[in-house]
């Protein structure tokens, strides 16, 4: 692995859209089962902040943990454990750990679940896994069982969005237009073209993943930070201090 930490060219943000006084902010990407990744990246994310004078230092994970690469359970349990000396840390919903809630559930979208990265989620648990959808009730049943009850609240207990100062932090994006507040969960977790190519101000710079990008993307109105980790092997967050936003990437 090597390390990235750079800053993109973008248009100013408005003066009032800053990480607040004192705060040192790192938003993580789509992580989706790559825990080799996660741990070099929050390796990386603990050697800068060593550098940086902040009273408060923050990690905010944007969501998708889980599907795509094969290690979902470790994933889990690793955020389940401590975290980083000296770190809070918010950890965002995603579009893929509402398909795995609701996969519990309802193994009527097993098919469409497996084909975004579920099987890979069920091998890490043990699940013997077919594309079948016909052996969906089977896996279903399997997976309850081998599920943790600490994984399911942990996931079930996540917000689809958290603010600090002039940001906010979401997994796909926001509806434009539409006051933060008022907000339909199903767009924070799923919204893509009618967020991206809107390039007006939300009141915020929206600091987001879901939409895998070849390089983080540092607009006026939005940060996106999903550059598929599960197959790229480059995991990234940005770093966000007062008005300056730099990227760190494995």
């Amino acid at each position: 692995m090597f390390r990235k930490l750079f800053s993109r060219p973008s248009g100013p943000p408005a003066a009032n859209y800053a990480a607040p006084d004192g705060t040192l902010i790192y938003a993580i990407g789509d992580v989706h089962g790559r825990l080799d990744l996660l741990t070099d990246l929050e390796r990386m994310i603990v050697r800068d902040a060593d550098g940086r004078d902040a009273h408060r230092r923050l990690i905010v994970y944007l969501g998708d943990y889980v599907d795509r690469g094969y290690e979902t359970r470790g994933v889990l349990d690793h955020l389940l454990d401590e975290g980083p000396a000296g770190f809070e840390r918010v950890f965002i919903k995603g579009n893929h750990e509402a398909f795995l809630l609701r996969f519990l559930e309802d193994s009527s979208v097993a098919r469409q679940w497996f084909s975004n990265g579920g099987i890979e989620t069920l091998m890490s648990y043990g699940v013997e896994s077919s594309m079948d959808a016909n052996q969906a009730s089977r896996m279903q049943s399997e997976f309850r069982h081998a599920f943790p009850d600490a994984h399911r609240d942990f996931l079930a207990a996540m917000p689809v969005l958290h603010r600090e100062g002039g940001y906010a932090f979401v997994h796909a994006g926001v509806r434009p237009g539409v006051a933060l507040d008022e907000q339909d969960p199903d767009d924070l977790l799923w919204i893509r073209g009618e967020f991206l190519d809107d390039p007006s101000d939300h009141g915020v710079v929206v600091v987001h993943g879901h939409t895998v990008v070849d390089h983080p993307v540092d607009r006026p109105n939005r940060i996106g930070v999903d550059t598929g980790a599960y197959a790229t092997g480059h995991l990234t967050c940005v770093v966000l201090q007062g008005h300056e936003r730099t990227f760190l990437e494995t």
